[in-house]
């Protein structure tokens, strides 16, 4: 049985028609073409679907798209673009910390809900925030890095 529902979607106002079953993931990637978040493990393990669900981050892997009913998703794409970098996105490029970049979305969108609870993170309350974002390609000191670096450039004065 499908459903129509609406919600703000990086600070628009959207609506879908979906199925009462269907997970946010799919309904981001396939109604609304949101790739940037990716799809791993579909069991909420690996992170990199993360999206910020009421400025929260969560995996969208386990969430069904009908209960998000007028609330605000951020994705990356709502984060920044190349005209215009966030300055965790910016931190994580000058770190040096996106390799494959597979999961950096979800780091990134988790850095930032961190970030926004935390201004001043110890690195690690990083990583116990991060815990739940895996990467394959790092030993994740540089991500650390781009978080303590966008910490400071967001924050200080």
């Amino acid at each position: 049985m499908s459903r129509k529902i609406q919600f703000c979607l990086n600070d628009r106002i959207v609506s879908a028609e979906v199925e009462e079953t269907e997970i946010l993931s799919d309904t981001l990637r396939n109604h609304f073409g949101m790739i940037g978040l990716k799809e791993g493990c579909k069991t909420g393990d690996c992170g990199t679907c993360t999206v910020l669900l009421n400025g929260n981050a969560v995996r969208s892997c386990l969430i069904l798209t009908c209960s998000i009913e007028g609330k605000n998703i951020t994705t990356i794409e709502g984060l920044g673009d190349a005209r215009h970098v966030h300055p965790i996105q910016q931190a994580f490029i000058d770190a040096g910390a996106v390799q494959c970049g597979f999961c950096i979305p979800g780091m990134v969108l988790t850095a930032k809900a961190l970030l926004d609870r935390n201004h001043y993170p110890s690195e690690e309350e990083i990583r116990v925030a991060l815990s739940g974002n895996l990467c394959r390609c790092t030993g994740y000191e540089k991500i650390v890095k781009a978080v303590l670096l966008a910490s400071q450039r967001m924050y200080t004065k």
